[in-house]
């Protein structure tokens, strides 16, 4: 199991959700995606796509503007 990271400061819905589900082909089962967005709506938007994509949301934290979701693929 591998961590992987992926910046989409900058990004605005719905691109850090595309730019997740782009990454994922680049993973293995198991792997951990995580994700550094200040798109204010990356907190709902990466809990629903978790929860429709069927894969774990193991944290979300913030840090000033910036959220850090952690996603086992």
């Amino acid at each position: 199991m591998a961590t992987k990271r992926l910046d989409t400061c900058g990004m605005r819905c719905p691109q850090p959700i595309q730019a997740i589900i782009t990454h994922m082909h680049e993973t293995s089962p198991g792997d951990v995606l995580e994700v550094s967005a200040d798109c204010p709506t990356f907190t709902d938007d990466v809990t629903k796509w978790s929860q429709r994509a069927g894969k774990t949301l193991l944290a979300i934290t913030k840090d000033g503007d910036t959220v850090v979701a952690q996603i086992q693929l």
